[in-house]
């Protein structure tokens, strides 16, 4: 095992010097764009965060920048990404990181480590990538990499095993060019070994000693346990307009989607004839109801299945925000669970 480990800088590195996607947070290793990109990474398709990146950086352009921002503007650049705790986290980061480090980004694991949202992976690819230091960061793609490479039936769901991955790795980080191995790992792992499919082996830099190859069980590995299925929870949502607004509200500070806007919304399903009792009960007048729409939004443990009904309202209700339709685009940072009810609304 210690050999195979032991071969992985030396082959992977130069591949990686030649083959590497261009990113744009590879273009420098200032911790901000690192840490910035591995946060929006989370969860979330690279192709997907390359836009989101640079307009948050054309807003944000720092880590001050970050620490002061106006929540609803920071959501607001977040929104569609989901997860809007990682948003949080990382302005409350950049507040520690302006009181407590004087503005520095820590160049320390462990230092890095006890920033809020920033988990073992994040603080690893950080370490290593901006400052050179021997710590893997070992997520999905790297997991899938190591399994292959070893032929390892393990659970790689398991912390343990996980772990266990991190120490062989970090045993064999080569003197410099640590954050290019780092990179190299997770590099190969999304574009050769990959997650979905068969995987490249014949333009892999680690084919050569990859037992996973030799014994033809690429697309036996990794072994992940089945995890719970989804719960299923259902909501009636309201699309209420009057005279060129549309109705909001934020959600209460706990829970999935805490603090952000949202439809009004109740949970269960309700006919037409109830929907339209509700929305009377909420203050909002005459009714016209124009059209139901079923959707639903997966999150990573719960799915919504949702029910929208859209309806003319003859006054706007206290105890709801209405937004102008111009508006409600730009100004509100609105979870994609909701918004993708905007377009049939707002015409």
């Amino acid at each position: 095992m210690e050999n195979t480990y032991g071969r992985l800088p030396g082959a992977l590195i130069p591949w990686y010097r030649e083959n590497a996607r261009d990113l744009p947070w590879r273009k420098d290793k200032e911790p901000y764009h690192v840490w910035l990109s591995e946060i929006m990474l989370q969860q979330t398709r690279v192709e997907a965060v390359k836009g989101y990146y640079s307009r948050f950086l054309a807003a944000l352009p720092d880590i001050r920048s970050l620490a002061e921002a106006e929540e609803s503007k920071l959501l607001k650049l977040w929104e569609g990404l989901g997860y809007y705790n990682r948003a949080r986290n990382l302005q409350k980061a950049a507040k520690i990181i302006i009181t407590e480090h004087m503005g520095a980004f820590p160049s320390e694991y462990k230092e890095i480590l006890g920033l809020p949202g920033i988990g073992e992976y994040t603080a690893g690819a950080i370490a290593s990538t901006c400052f050179d230091q021997p710590v893997a960061a070992v997520d999905g793609n790297v997991t899938r990499v190591l399994s292959r490479i070893m032929e390892s039936y393990e659970d790689v769901l398991k912390p343990a095993v996980k772990k266990q991955m991190k120490q062989d790795l970090e045993a064999v980080y080569p003197q410099t060019g640590c954050g290019a191995f780092t990179q190299a790992l997770m590099e190969l792992g999304a574009i050769v070994c990959v997650p979905n499919g068969k995987p490249k082996c014949g333009i892999c830099p680690a084919g050569e000693f990859c037992l996973a190859r030799r014994n033809g069980t690429q697309l036996e590995l990794p072994v992940k346990i089945k995890k719970k299925d989804r719960r299923i929870e259902t909501y009636t949502v309201f699309a209420l307009h009057c005279q060129g607004k549309t109705a909001v509200r934020r959600r209460g500070d706990s829970g999935l989607l805490a603090g952000l806007w949202e439809l009004p919304n109740i949970p269960g399903a309700v006919t037409a004839q109830d929907a339209l009792k509700t929305a009377e009960e909420w203050g909002c007048g005459s009714l016209l109801l124009k059209k139901q729409v079923e959707r639903k939004h997966v999150f990573t443990h719960v799915q919504w299945d949702m029910t929208c009904f859209y309806m003319e309202c003859g006054r706007e209700a206290e105890g709801l925000e209405w937004v102008a339709d111009r508006e409600i685009h730009g100004r509100v940072p609105l979870p994609t669970a909701f918004r993708q009810f905007l377009g049939n609304n707002c015409k």
